[in-house]
């Protein structure tokens, strides 16, 4: 099967929308021990009108007739059954550059290193690599993702944190399929099989 990368953020997003199986490592160069874990990562396409984008050009004090759209994005731990935790989530707004779609800014209310809104710049390579940098008031980071396939993507991250420690992170994410889609997959094994 062919896959055909986002080239655009809410391309991305679109692409994104679901419920993400999520196996990350975190490596900090300042210690020992190397942190891991699974969790479940919720996304969501939202309209340019939402009040979520709204209250996030609100607050960094950007024009909405610039925004494209957004995201929201939620994490819980992976066999919790209530609704994710406020507190583990960000609403993530697309603007992007009229002179290349490609390329933009992406605004969120909660910064994945500081958990202060923020403003971050983002591109897509030829290959439908999305890089996003991001200047926090203390850090610097650096986020990579890609789809593998259109239900397989890989993310990394690095951080230089103006204390000279850096962290790097890998994330490995698979789509979750409900149980009716599951059995539809199967069904069409077998037709194949047949």
């Amino acid at each position: 099967m062919l896959l055909i990368p986002p080239m655009t953020m809410m391309d991305f997003f679109r692409k994104s929308e679901g419920i993400w199986f999520s196996q990350r490592t975190v490596h900090r160069f300042d210690s020992l021990a190397d942190e891991s874990g699974i969790s479940n990562l919720i996304v969501k396409v939202l309209d340019k009108n939402d009040q979520r984008v709204l209250a996030v050009c609100l607050e960094l004090g950007v024009d909405p007739a610039k925004v494209s759209g957004g995201a929201s994005f939620a994490w819980q731990d992976n066999l919790e059954e209530k609704d994710p935790n406020p507190d583990y989530a960000a609403i993530l707004v697309d603007i992007p550059y009229s002179s290349n779609p490609r390329e933009g800014k992406f605004l969120r209310n909660r910064g994945y290193v500081e958990g202060i809104p923020v403003v971050s710049a983002y591109h897509f390579s030829d290959d439908g690599v999305l890089t996003i940098e991001t200047e926090y008031e203390r850090n610097q980071g650096q986020e990579r993702c890609w789809f593998v396939t259109d239900n397989f993507r890989v993310r990394v991250t690095t951080v230089k944190m103006m204390n000279g420690v850096n962290l790097m992170g890998y994330c490995s994410e698979r789509r979750c399929v409900s149980p009716s889609q599951l059995s539809q997959l199967i069904e069409q094994n077998q037709l194949k099989n047949d």
